[in-house]
């Protein structure tokens, strides 16, 4: 894969993560870049006065800068806006922010240099990974505060990831023979002006996205083995006269899925006429949300691939001072995906609700002895918890916007913050998802000696292999952390 040449996809991130030379620059990549930053050294060494390059910032646009004082001009803009606050956000967040940016300024139009486009590289694969705080971006113009925190190590500041410990920039730097290095004109505002940091949370969000929705299938398949329910909602015929594709595929994926069940061929005789809704319509709501999947997967891989700072630099006679560091097009299917992951919850918490209520030949709580037992009954509070607590992080940080810049910058993204309740969202769901497991496993029991699908079995099986069937009240805090364990691990067949 060559920076600033291929077309990246979100699943490419994620593979120069785990293989950092997977990606590099070629000839081609380098000349875009070399003439770039030859544009920029014209800029300078005219009269003409572009914005960031020979102008203070923001509000200060209107403020000349000599060409003497453009070096401190960058080394000043980067440890002023390096205002995060907050826990670090997880080491590969910022590993997909580096590759992020790297892509984006090998383009050949930010007028950042080889130089320092190459240090950024070493970087990721030398494993120098900067630390960078998750709160203090408002989403315009671009992450300010996160990407300055991503280049401080540049200048031998800051603190970077070495392995899974922290350290000073400059005891990392001397360990490996490197220098601090010397920023020229505009190569700060390259830098800092970007949409990375809400980008890296859509890309390792959409990673969990993936596998959570497929997993939501298969738990659903479960669910309804347990409480003997029908497959006729998912029949093809019913769905191709509501054509969504999210539905189609999700429709297609619960036949598979059931495929040969002998707790299917019991339903068929039973006097039910129909099963609640987050049984019957798995297809329509699980496959909203992989629309919103898909949205979202367009929209990241759209914005992966385009160049995010400003000014953008055409040719030495030609800048555009523009916003395409503004967050909004990210923002918003970030709350859409946010809301698409809260729903799978949503229902898996109905359908684990219906398991324990004792109906269809379920014991009630699904346990033998309720009353001296209280089986399953509490962990649904927590799946219950958790549930609403997803609901209020549903409210779209979009939908608002604060002035800053004294107005220069008069409305934000807050895309960061979509960023970050999207991926708190996923990790919720994880958990809520380990509760139906658990209770759809524990379900299966009092099915027997009736066997599911295949490939329904297979997974009851990995269940099993960390939790047992429950015969009295034990620590079940357990058993559901272990299930989310196994979950975050990927231990389970998702794929039909």
């Amino acid at each position: 894969m060559i920076y600033g040449v291929d077309v990246f996809t979100f699943h490419d991130v994620l593979e120069i993560c785990k293989k950092p030379n997977k990606a590099k620059l070629n000839k081609a990549a380098k000349e875009q870049i070399l003439k770039s930053q030859k544009n920029v050294q014209k800029i300078v060494e005219s009269d003409r006065c572009v914005y960031g390059i020979n102008t203070g910032f923001g509000p200060l646009c209107d403020t000349k800068i000599s060409a003497d004082e453009t070096a401190q001009l960058q080394y000043n803009l980067i440890i002023s806006h390096a205002v995060g606050v907050g826990k670090p956000i997880n080491k590969e967040f910022s590993k997909i922010m580096i590759i992020a940016k790297v892509h984006a300024l090998s383009k050949g139009f930010s007028g950042v240099s080889l130089e320092v486009i190459e240090r950024l590289i070493l970087m990721l694969e030398k494993d120098i990974i900067p630390v960078v705080p998750e709160q203090g971006s408002v989403g315009a113009s671009g992450d300010l505060a996160p990407l300055a925190h991503l280049v401080l190590p540049l200048l031998g500041l800051g603190q970077v990831w070495e392995g899974d410990e922290i350290f000073e920039t400059m005891d990392v730097l001397e360990k490996h023979g490197l220098e601090p290095l010397v920023l020229g004109p505009k190569e700060g505002l390259g830098l800092i002006n970007g949409t990375q940091f809400i980008l890296a949370h859509a890309i390792k969000g959409l990673e969990k996205f993936e596998y959570l929705l497929n997993l939501a299938d298969m738990t659903a398949a479960m669910s309804i083995e347990a409480y003997r329910g029908s497959e006729s909602p998912f029949k093809k015929e019913l769905h191709d006269i509501r054509p969504f594709e999210g539905s189609k595929k999700v429709a297609a994926r619960m036949v598979k899925f059931l495929k040969g069940s002998e707790n299917m061929k019991a339903h068929e005789e039973c006097e039910r006429v129909q099963d609640p809704y987050s049984m019957r319509c798995v297809p329509q709501v699980h496959g909203a949300s992989r629309n919103a999947f898909e949205h979202l997967k367009l929209m990241a891989e759209t914005e992966l691939n385009s160049v995010t700072d400003n000014p953008i630099v055409l040719s030495a006679e030609e800048s555009i001072s523009g916003g395409n560091f503004h967050g909004q097009l990210m923002a918003l299917p970030l709350d859409y995906a946010t809301l698409a992951a809260a729903e799978l919850g949503n229902i898996s918490d109905r359908r684990s609700y219906l398991l324990l209520e004792g109906k269809y030949g379920l014991p009630r709580l699904l346990t033998e002895s309720s009353g001296l037992n209280s089986g399953f009954m509490i962990p649904q509070y927590t799946s219950a918890a958790l549930v609403t607590e997803n609901k209020t992080l549903c409210f779209p940080a979009s939908a608002d916007s604060i002035p800053t810049s004294l107005g220069q910058e008069d409305h934000v993204s807050m895309g960061s913050i979509s960023g970050r309740k999207f991926n708190q969202v996923l990790g919720n769901l994880v958990n809520i998802l380990s509760v139906e497991l658990m209770f759809a496993a524990q379900g299966l029991e009092f099915r027997r000696p009736s066997q599911c699908s295949k490939i329904i079995e297979e997974n009851y099986a990995v269940i099993r292999s960390k939790v047992k069937k429950l015969e009295d009240d034990r620590l079940i805090g357990k058993d559901m952390l272990a299930i989310a364990e196994l979950i975050n691990e990927r231990k389970f067949n998702v794929e039909v």
